[in-house]
């Protein structure tokens, strides 16, 4: 009954948290649609408007920040299936088989003609009106198309004027599942390194490598941020800071493939019973701090020192560790550590030339420990690879 309770309390929590992440958009969905309504009815005297809401809801639905495109790509599919129904109601009249042939003509030609999949849809979904309505509603195209155009319109009208959102909230809304999954990943690992748990790293892995959905919905918000700051006037003065979010969208996706490359080897390191010296996991827990230290700068409108610092406290317990001796998939752990915090002091606005340098500095030349001689030398400390 605990776990139950706990679930439903989970489950609920993150049903919030949707709810909030979508309220903008449901909001500017419901002026969009009302407005469109009203501008085609009461300006244009269209009885029955039903195609203008329905542009303007489509328009907003799709990814943010493809908004004015989609736009383009509405007008362009009503139009082809405004063509397309028209001429072959001429040619071969209606029925169920000329609406079959219609919807796959229109597919076919729009796919042939290198079409995207909104200009696709619309062009089937257009020419299924018009062959089905055609018979009963007369003069349907042209109100078809208009209403496309004032849906389309509308809809952008109300995300660059009327209701536009605060484009560095909706990134640092989609940031934070990207940035806390990194984060929760790397705390796992430092842990499992610790109590040599490799079930545990290894979970941590897999949770990491299923992380398309979060960086998918990052780059989304990153492109639906630019693009309101661009048409509306009260986010002009966002640029700069949305150009700064946009510079960070890489090496932070860098830094999670990079991250997975260590969790990866430290399930390896592990499995070999490699010596894992006590800064090692000390350092990848640093990288995890510096992960959560960048996501509070970024939302705060801070600086990001505190998350630089803590990536170059991670690489000097890296070198450390090192210079107490690691193995072969150990020394690749080490440097994955300098190259995530490469990634991250990169993504917090310094240039890779001078975060290579810091990361150079903050390692140190660590020699290994003296000991009996061994038949072969001991390998050069690892160096951040060249990322890009």
């Amino acid at each position: 009954m605990e776990q139950l309770r706990h679930r439903s309390r989970a489950t609920l929590h993150d049903r919030l948290h949707r709810v909030r992440m979508a309220l903008g958009l449901a909001l500017q969905a419901g002026l969009a649609a009302g407005l469109s309504w009203l501008a085609a009815h009461e300006l244009l005297g269209n009885p029955q408007p039903v195609f203008a809401p329905i542009s303007a809801v489509g328009t907003l639905a799709v990814s943010v920040g493809q908004r004015f495109r989609r736009t383009i790509e509405l007008i362009i599919g009503v139009a082809i299936g405004v063509a397309l129904g028209d001429l072959l109601i001429y040619l071969l009249g209606t029925g169920a088989w000329q609406l079959g042939l219609v919807v796959t003509t229109a597919i076919v030609l729009t796919i042939f003609a290198g079409a995207s999949v909104a200009i696709v849809i619309q062009a089937a979904a257009t020419a299924v009106l018009i062959v089905t309505l055609s018979p009963t509603t007369q003069n349907l195209e042209i109100p078809r198309f208009v209403d496309a155009l004032i849906g389309g319109g509308i809809a952008l009208l109300v995300t660059a004027l009327l209701l536009p959102l605060n484009p560095l909230r909706v990134i640092n809304q989609a940031a934070r599942p990207a940035l806390d999954l990194l984060a929760a990943q790397l705390d796992m690992t430092a842990e499992g390194l610790r109590r040599r748990d490799r079930d545990g790293v290894q979970q941590a892995l897999e949770r990491l490598r299923n992380n398309k959905e979060e960086l998918a919905n990052f780059s989304e918000a990153i492109e639906g941020a630019k693009e309101t700051a661009t048409l509306s006037p009260a986010r002009w003065h966002r640029r700069d800071e949305l150009t700064h979010y946009a510079e960070a969208a890489d090496p932070i996706d860098r830094a999670m493939r990079n991250s997975g490359t260590l969790i990866r080897r430290a399930v390896t390191l592990i499995e070999d019973d490699e010596p894992i010296p006590e800064p090692m996991p000390d350092a990848v827990g640093h990288l995890a701090e510096s992960v959560r230290l960048l996501k509070h700068e970024f939302a705060v409108g801070e600086e990001p020192e505190k998350a630089r610092e803590r990536s170059l406290r991670a690489v000097s317990e890296a070198g450390r560790a090192y210079g107490e001796g690691v193995g072969f998939s150990g020394s690749v752990v080490i440097a994955q550590v300098r190259t995530t915090a490469s990634d991250l002091m990169v993504a917090s606005g310094i240039s890779q030339d001078e975060a290579n340098r810091w990361v150079r500095q903050a390692f140190g030349e660590q020699d290994r420990p003296s000991g009996p001689a061994e038949p072969e030398p001991a390998p050069k400390p690892p160096t951040a690879p060249p990322v890009g």
